[in-house]
């Protein structure tokens, strides 16, 4: 399903942030479109009735207008690609043909703003091979037009199945690790076991990588790493069994501790000041 959520986040992002305007406006927000812009410092609920309001546009000559307002209420036209602004107390200012500025001061005044169109929809799903299924990136790879070059489907494909081919070894490092917590190694085996996920996670993306750049087979890239992960959780798991709790980690943990412990005693002990 993650394919498909993807593209779905993807899908609702791009048409969030390229939307266009729907005739509504939250007081403090900006309204920016092709050069217009238009603003006010309150609004009600509805994001119709305004005060305080700037407009910034160009005339249909081309020219820079300014018009503010106290307030406005916007109203959306029935062809529904209009809104039509009533504003009430303010100026506009403009240019005329002579280059002069013009101030008009107004009780009321009507005028009409076109809607921002929304922009094309997203590609179609595919585009990126985290999009594709697992049946799709199979039957891409075998494609000779893949979407993208072969390399990267490959990777993409050994990669989520040696995730998930990893999952039945979890339990292999998992009880000889849980064993040596009744010993009072809990924190070491914890640590332990956190970097060794954390590392072949890091292993399989370096090995995507790799193959994405051509630089690397697909295969080796990523089933060695797995291969080798694997065969640790099998060789610690029976490591284990003739010493539960005695892991080859925990011994390893503690010979770091005794190498720690004995560099401490090494060093020489700051001398006591007299009081």
């Amino acid at each position: 399903m993650q394919p498909y959520s993807r593209y779905a986040y993807r899908a609702v992002m791009h048409a969030a942030i390229n939307a266009g305007w729907n005739g509504r406006l939250a007081g403090g927000a900006f309204i920016d479109d092709k050069g217009s812009l238009l603003t006010a410092d309150s609004a009600d609920i509805a994001g119709q009735n305004l005060t305080r309001v700037f407009i910034r546009r160009l005339d249909a000559k081309g020219q820079e207008e300014i018009i503010t307002a106290a307030s406005a209420n916007l109203k959306m036209d029935a062809n529904g690609k209009t809104v039509t602004m009533d504003l009430r107390d303010g100026r506009r200012i403009a240019r005329d043909a002579n280059g002069e500025y013009r101030n008009l001061a107004f009780n009321s005044l009507t005028t009409q703003t076109p809607l921002a169109a929304a922009a094309v929809l997203l590609r179609d799903r595919g585009g990126d091979e985290r999009e594709l299924t697992l049946g799709e990136l199979a039957k891409q790879a075998k494609s000779p037009n893949p979407v993208v070059t072969k390399g990267t489907l490959l990777s993409e494909l050994y990669g989520r199945l040696a995730r998930a081919a990893f999952l039945p070894f979890l339990p292999l490092l998992a009880f000889p690790l849980g064993l040596a917590s009744k010993r009072g190694n809990r924190a070491p085996g914890l640590v332990m076991a956190g970097l060794l996920l954390l590392a072949f996670q890091h292993a399989l993306l370096l090995g995507q990588s790799l193959a994405k750049a051509d630089k690397v087979a697909a295969g080796p890239a990523i089933w060695i790493p797995f291969t080798l992960f694997s065969g640790f959780a099998v060789w610690l798991f029976l490591g284990s069994r003739t010493r539960p709790g005695d892991t080859p980690v925990s011994r390893l943990v503690r010979r770091i501790n005794n190498l720690v412990k004995r560099v401490l005693q090494a060093l020489p002990l700051p001398k006591r000041q007299p009081a």
